[in-house]
């Protein structure tokens, strides 16, 4: 009884910093493990167009690169005119009867 158990102490290094390994910069890494993926945008939208038109598919990827250019996640409805008007949509006027 009376013997306490030890707990072993991490020591620093005594190594002069010239002497010790280069710390790896990990950022600059690629993280998939495949080449030429590193600076590739990594967000994923929710949605996918494929079951869209034609003229869905195009409204749907101006919206998106209007999100990504102003870094938007969600647009409000004044956005999404200047969208539609960028994809050349206007308001035609209503015919009088």
């Amino acid at each position: 009884m009376g013997l306490l158990p030890t707990i072993p102490t991490t020591e620093p290094s005594t190594k002069p910093s010239s002497q010790r390994e280069p710390v790896k910069d990990r950022r600059a890494s690629n993280r998939s493990g495949q080449p030429g993926r590193a600076g590739v945008e990594r967000r994923q939208f929710g949605s996918s167009h494929s079951g869209l038109s034609a003229e869905g598919r195009d409204l749907a990827s101006a919206i998106d690169a209007y999100k990504l250019k102003h870094h938007r996640r969600y647009i409000t409805c004044d956005e999404m005119l200047v969208v539609l008007r960028s994809l050349g949509y206007e308001k035609l006027p209503i015919a009088s009867e």
